[in-house]
């Protein structure tokens, strides 16, 4: 098996203090303010956690265009085009968008070319305990955990599973 990056939601909502997220410190050597987890929180908030709305506000109230469908229905951001005017933020029914987490300013994260070897990470260390860690593990939606691509997984409560089982 790999290690992969193993990201709770739950645990960064839960230690949110006045709206604010700790996504932990960054070491990305080009961009030294840079909080890179943000970017890798706000991809899984739009695949996992948004309610996917057929006619979905946040992307008809942007007045710069920069939220669309992609080619699975998942909610995606041009941060290139995106003003921060946090419009979207307003118009969710549902508050999966987040005004600390959709900004003008890009953060991101290259996942520290991380390997089976590899120490904990900075933001591991400073972000809340066990929001971020290491896991030899692989998705498995029994106990919540899902792949956000080939060395992150995400847990979280997925509006899908709620639906289904209404």
């Amino acid at each position: 098996m790999s290690k992969k990056i193993l990201i709770d939601l739950a645990k960064f909502r839960e230690s949110a203090k006045n709206g604010c997220y700790n996504y932990g410190e960054c070491t990305y050597d080009f961009h030294p303010n840079n909080i890179g987890m943000k970017d890798i929180v706000e991809q899984a908030m739009l695949r996992f956690a948004c309610r996917r709305c057929e006619e979905a506000p946040c992307i008809t109230v942007c007045p710069a265009e920069a939220l669309e469908r992609d080619e699975e229905g998942i909610i995606q951001r041009a941060t290139n085009l995106c003003i921060g005017c946090q419009s979207c933020v307003a118009a969710c029914p549902f508050g999966t968008l987040s005004n600390r987490i959709i900004t003008a300013k890009k953060s991101i994260c290259d996942l520290c070319d991380f390997n089976n070897d590899s120490n904990p990470l900075k933001c591991m260390k400073t972000a809340p305990e066990g929001a971020v860690i290491f896991t030899e593990q692989e998705a498995n939606e029994a106990e919540r955990i899902y792949a956000l691509n080939d060395k992150v997984l995400v847990k979280e409560f997925i509006w899908d599973d709620f639906k289904r089982n209404e």
